[in-house]
């Protein structure tokens, strides 16, 4: 009888989700190095969701957003980098390999995440929030979603925009005044 219990409560909380989430802000996540984030701790920055990879061709992008990084850091601008394997096997290593990828190619320093699916049907929750606001599913690595101080999605911008591209740094400095 317990078991048909908690099956039907599982029933029930599958057909009625809890409410939808208003902000990223309220989403947790794991950290690259296993421990757990709370994306509260964003709340009042800007914040660059990217779904990363170490073996695409937009990879070098890297560089690009360690600069943006440093250049905007200091005014409450943050990067969140988001490894995915989710487009042609291109982030196979795990958290420690990536890493150790991230830091000695490209001196990344801004906050990585664990590896997560960013599309699919075992998509973080946090892609879901991120995708559902704006675009639709992500198509490619270096789908970039900028974030509001008020930890709702301001912008999406697809891989081929660069980090240094005058649409996304306009974009970042209008969000941090």
């Amino acid at each position: 009888m317990n078991r048909l219990l908690a099956l039907s409560a599982l029933v029930f909380t599958m057909s009625h989700p809890s409410p939808a989430a208003n902000t990223v802000h309220e989403f947790e996540m794991k950290a690259i190095d296993g421990k757990p984030v709370s994306l509260a701790t964003y709340k009042g920055k800007v914040v660059l969701f990217v779904n990363v990879a170490s073996k695409c061709g937009y990879t070098p992008q890297y560089s690009g957003l360690e600069s943006l990084y440093k250049k905007y850091k200091d005014q409450g601008f943050v990067i969140v980098g988001v490894p995915a394997n989710n487009f042609g096997s291109q982030e196979p290593g795990t958290d420690a390999e990536i890493a150790q990828f991230c830091s000695r190619t490209y001196n990344v320093t801004f906050p990585m995440l664990s590896k997560v699916s960013v599309k699919g049907s075992d998509m973080t929750p946090l892609y879901g929030f991120l995708t559902g606001a704006k675009g639709g599913d992500v198509k490619w690595n270096f789908t970039k979603f900028l974030v509001g101080k008020d930890g709702k999605v301001i912008e999406r911008f697809e891989p081929g925009v660069a980090p240094e591209s005058p649409q996304l740094t306009s974009a970042i400095q209008q969000a941090l005044k």
